[in-house]
């Protein structure tokens, strides 16, 4: 395995297990905080569901390599959505209280890495589109 592959795997798993922990953080924390959170922001609170599920779901099939380039792709528009509904107004670096959106652009620039880069070892992915060549 190359170290641009090791890499891109490292990042993938360690992408891929922080949104399943929030995910899971999600429900255990009590699913009613994100959905009162979500409606104080104005956003539909039916909607932390959608986020947290995807999270959850999102970041096992990073952790495996299942639909990375999707997976990649609707991380970085949930990381647009929370930086434009609720992060924005806050900063890059926070308002000194609260933090700013310098991790959610962390995020959607590793969403957008995985739309871009190709499959790698040690993904269903890359051993997917071997079987279709």
């Amino acid at each position: 395995m190359k170290k641009q592959q090791l890499a891109t795997l490292i990042l993938r798993v360690v992408f891929g297990l922080i949104f399943l922990i929030h995910g899971i953080t999600k429900f255990q924390g009590g699913i009613s905080n994100t959905v009162g959170y979500f409606d104080s922001l104005g956003l539909p609170g039916s909607l932390a569901y959608a986020i947290a599920i995807i999270e959850l779901v999102g970041g096992l099939l990073l952790i495996i390599g299942l639909g990375t380039r999707v997976i990649g792709g609707i991380f970085a528009v949930i990381m647009l959505g929370a930086i434009f509904s609720a992060k924005l107004s806050l900063g890059l670096l926070g308002d000194g209280v609260s933090a700013g959106y310098e991790l959610e652009l962390v995020f959607l620039a590793i969403g957008v890495y995985f739309v871009l880069a190709n499959p790698i070892n040690l993904s269903l992915d890359e051993k997917l589109s071997q079987k279709n060549r």
